[in-house]
């Protein structure tokens, strides 16, 4: 059996043929031969994007308010251990072990995906330290997802876009249908989503789930500098923004809060810990500026519908002489659909290949560029450490870098500049 945790995610790796094997029958029967039968509350949370931004805003919120808090989120930047959070502290290896270790004997020959071994490792931690409330980010879709085992007392869906395709359907309404899974009968069902797909109002009104849909029956105004939430159940005005940049973020924050309106009798929290959490919130890798000059901005955004909140960022602050863009996708990503919607923020492309199964070469992302008619020049590099280089090289201290197209895009930035992941 592996010891360090390093051995056992090599192991995890291998064990089952295939990287994504959605289905809920492998693991509820490991959850159920483990014993895994959480009594505290469980918050999952779904969509395209924003669902991180979510996790964190709800931890800060409810660690701020008092509440010893399990949050498993995933995709990791740096280190494994991210995924994992109890009172905002990342699980310790040898914990993570011990439960590998657990889950591993318990399974016999039930062939378990990495992402599966992980859910189970990351709700046996929260038991054992005994938390108040669990926070657990859906990995893919949701009505199939492994997080989709434990009932949520309230479920969120963050926003409906094209996505993982191959998975979840070709359609935004199949995606949402896909989403609207996490939802249970009797408990609330938030969608931060504008524009609701119809298989959302469908799924809550089939299985009796209360949706709450922003816009209906929770919203915000924006104002200079602050901003006022309300929703069926209380209003807060006058609330500072979330540490977290990027316009986008007070529906993030908004669905939060929704949240915890849902869950004001089981989890009350004050006016002072929402104040408080949405200042300290943090989040590696979204819209964050990495101190110093040229300007640096790191941003996972990997989809489409990410990057136009990418491109609305960055067309929101002050005009720069240049702007670089450090690009590097997963070969299964729309490529073009991203490029189209950041051509008319780069006026230079640094492109790098991405070193990971998935991963497109730079020759394949320089392809899909010209192709997509960009109207600033494509340069190529053998790796994406290069290609930061080169850029902090040319850019002036005035001109914009921004690095974005996967977390390996963003995890190798981190590591470049120093820049640590708490």
């Amino acid at each position: 059996m592996p010891k360090t945790l390093a051995d056992w995610l090599i192991y995890l790796e291998s064990l089952h043929p295939k990287t994504i094997a959605l289905g809920l029958e492998r693991v509820a029967q490991v959850k159920q031969r483990l014993n895994l039968s959480p009594d505290f509350t469980v918050i999952v949370i779904g969509g395209t994007n924003g669902k991180g931004s979510v996790c964190a805003m709800l931890e800060s919120i409810l660690h701020a308010a008092g509440y010893r808090v399990g949050c498993y989120t995933s995709p990791h930047l740096l280190h494994y251990n991210e995924r994992v959070r109890i009172a905002k502290q990342q699980a310790s290896d040898e914990a993570l072990c011990a439960s590998f270790a657990a889950i591993e004997h318990a399974r016999g020959d039930i062939p378990l995906t990495y992402f599966e071994f992980g859910t189970l490792a990351a709700m046996q931690q929260f038991i054992n330290h005994k938390v108040d409330v669990a926070i657990l980010e859906v990995g893919l879709g949701g009505r199939l997802d492994a997080v989709n085992v434990f009932d949520a007392d309230c479920a969120v869906v963050t926003s409906v876009d094209i996505d993982h395709t191959d998975y979840l359907g070709d359609t935004r309404e199949e995606i949402a249908f896909e989403k609207a899974g996490i939802f249970r009968q009797g408990r609330v069902a938030i969608c931060a989503d504008s524009d609701v797909p119809q298989p959302i109002h469908d799924h809550a009104q089939a299985i009796g789930a209360e949706l709450w849909s922003i816009g209906r029956e929770f919203g915000f105004t924006a104002h200079q500098g602050q901003w006022d939430y309300r929703s069926k159940v209380r209003a807060h005005s006058a609330l500072p923004y979330p540490a977290l940049r990027g316009t986008f973020q007070l529906h993030n924050a908004s669905a939060a809060l929704a949240a915890l309106d849902a869950l004001k009798e089981k989890l009350p929290v004050s006016m002072a810990a929402i104040r408080r959490g949405l200042t300290e919130v943090q989040l590696a890798g979204r819209f964050q500026f990495v101190p110093g000059k040229p300007q640096l901005i790191l941003d996972v955004a990997h989809n489409p519908h990410a990057a136009r909140t990418l491109a609305q960022n960055l067309s929101g602050l002050p005009p720069c002489p240049h702007t670089y863009a450090v690009f590097a996708m997963l070969k299964d990503k729309d490529m073009a659909g991203v490029a189209t919607v950041m051509d008319p923020h780069i006026d230079t492309w640094l492109v790098a290949g991405i070193a990971a199964p998935r991963g497109a070469s730079a020759e394949e992302l320089a392809d899909v560029l010209h192709l997509a008619g960009v109207r600033g020049a494509v340069i190529r590099f053998s790796d994406i450490a290069a290609s930061i280089a080169h850029a902090c090289d040319v850019a002036g201290e005035n001109d914009r870098i921004a690095i974005f197209g996967s977390f390996y895009t963003v995890a190798e930035a981190l590591l470049v500049r120093g820049v640590r992941v708490t």
